[in-house]
């Protein structure tokens, strides 16, 4: 990473773990030992980035499309997080990470509620990086619910442009996604973060999330370093010096 001047370093980067299911199949265990490995993963991966100088990660960890898993999976995961709450929360918190939730939570138990409250207020003020996680999320959901608390809060429509839109997205108080990382091999966003990733530079490996790591996140942050990010404009050209 020495290559990598902190210049290049993306403030705010997101990640869909995808692969658990596969690694856990790999090891001829049940899917669930792949989202368990997931979930230590994770608590790896935010303090590496933060070491890197990231300020913002968002993960996507369950989408609202994942309710059509099976029963059995749905269920695990859900108490996933209740344990992984209990096992990592008084770690993150001195460790200095942020941790904030995005998503419907109208139609999750008031347990997930109480501990995503408690993940919170236990970690509000701390700033070393910003843990967005995305459960029961998904981007058009997103984008719904914005329109939906600006029209009940009666913004007159002469006042509705992309700036203001932004302001009732789950992720307002994010600044503009720089990376987007998908593991697993699949190419795809998935309906995640589809009004953030407008202009993000995207990073797509086939190592399964619970083997990603160090190496991996340099491999995304140096690719990331390489790119030349117009934003849909052009460089200027360069000075020509003459005779």
């Amino acid at each position: 990473m020495s290559s990598v001047a902190q210049q290049d370093i993306p403030q705010h980067v997101a990640i869909v773990m995808d692969g658990n299911g596969r690694w856990a199949k790999k090891r001829f265990m049940p899917r669930f030992f792949g989202h368990k490995a997931g979930v230590d993963t994770l608590v790896k991966v935010v303090n590496h980035f933060a070491d890197r100088g990231v300020k913002y990660l968002t993960v996507y960890a369950f989408s609202s499309e994942n309710w059509k898993r099976p029963e059995d999976e749905v269920s695990g995961l859900m108490g996933l997080v209740l344990v992984a709450v209990s096992k990592y929360l008084t770690k993150m918190a001195a460790d200095g990470i942020r941790i904030r939730i995005i998503g419907n939570r109208e139609t999750v138990s008031q347990k997930l509620r109480d501990a995503w409250e408690q993940a919170e207020s236990v970690t509000e003020g701390n700033s070393r990086i910003t843990l967005s996680v995305a459960f029961n999320y998904g981007g058009r959901w997103d984008i719904v619910q914005a329109c939906q608390r600006l029209l009940r809060e009666g913004v007159p429509p002469s006042e509705v442009n992309e700036e203001t839109l932004g302001r009732y997205t789950a992720l307002s108080y994010a600044p503009e996604l720089d990376l987007f990382i998908r593991t697993g091999g699949e190419l795809r966003i998935s309906n995640f973060l589809l009004w953030q990733t407008a202009y993000a530079e995207m990073f797509f490996t086939d190592c399964l999330w619970p083997d990603f790591g160090k190496e991996e996140i340099d491999r995304a942050l140096a690719a990331y370093a390489a790119r030349d990010r117009r934003y849909g404009g052009l460089r200027p050209a360069p000075l020509v010096a003459h005779a």
